[in-house]
């Protein structure tokens, strides 16, 4: 097999396999839809280790209205009095959809409890109740799973320099993700506390290693679909009907309507 010099997975080979895989997510999705089954997929690891960079290429071909991407705020005032799972329950699928969450109700082990954002009691409440909340998801009927993309410190901040210095991926650093730096000890045992407990036969953890992000991306994609039972749905053949003859419709002048300025015509022509 082909290798690059720096023994991550070549550009043309993940590209090759990328295409193929997301053709498969494509069927998956058909077969979502037909079946209606509900999929849930959650994405978690520390920042910068390629969640929403992976979830992006699941997307890429998928439709809005089969699959969507839960990435959820701080919650407001109100949801802190609530049931610390019910803002999660909100945007679970219904029959024929496939949810993606990039973080989940994971925040609790990890950010909350390594930054002091939840008592001692929660956080230990929440490693009892997680385990019961996804077995009662998957006796329910939904596919569960769960993705932790592993990255090293050395290449989590390369990443994180690499973002200081591009305009383009500036917004996808804050000092919150900077803190994880100093931190990262106390999200390692805040990792290996989560594994301990709510990895479990019915729901269990899949490790992806992710400094390789193109790597990461393949081996997730192939590793998901491996888990479903789908098959490919035959669609009713589809035949684009001959156009009918006018009937005397006459478009309105078009200095009547508003239209965008050429902007690619002065790129042409400069």
């Amino acid at each position: 097999m082909a290798r690059s010099d720096d023994g991550r997975l070549p550009r043309k080979l993940y590209e090759k396999e990328l295409l193929r895989l997301q053709a498969e997510l494509v069927k998956l999705q058909e077969w979502v839809r037909s079946e209606g089954a509900r999929v849930v997929v959650l994405f978690e690891g520390r920042d910068a280790a390629g969640k929403g960079g992976t979830i992006k290429r699941i997307t890429e071909y998928l439709s809005s209205r089969t699959v969507r991407i839960a990435a959820l705020p701080v919650p407001t005032e109100r949801q802190r009095t609530e049931w610390y799972f019910q803002r999660y329950v909100e945007q679970l699928p219904a029959a024929g959809e496939i949810v993606l969450f990039d973080r989940s109700w994971y925040n609790r082990a990890g950010v909350e409890h390594v930054m002091g954002f939840c008592t001692k009691e929660e956080y230990m409440r929440f490693l009892h109740q997680c385990p019961i909340f996804e077995r009662l998801l998957v006796e329910d009927g939904i596919l569960l799973r769960k993705y932790w993309l592993s990255v090293s410190d050395a290449e989590q901040e390369r990443r994180f320099r690499s973002r200081l210095d591009d305009p383009m991926r500036r917004w996808k650093l804050s000092s919150m993700d900077l803190k994880s730096i100093t931190h990262w000890e106390d999200y390692s045992r805040a990792k290996d506390q989560m594994f301990l407990y709510t990895d479990t036969p019915e729901v269990p953890w899949y490790v992806v290693e992710s400094d390789d992000k193109r790597r990461a991306r393949i081996n997730t994609i192939a590793h998901l679909l491996s888990t479903i039972p789908y098959q490919k749905v035959e669609r009713e053949p589809l035949e684009i009907p001959a156009r009918p003859p006018s009937r005397g419709y006459e478009r309105p002048p078009r200095d009547m309507q508003t239209y965008v300025p050429d902007h690619a015509a002065k790129l042409m022509s400069a």
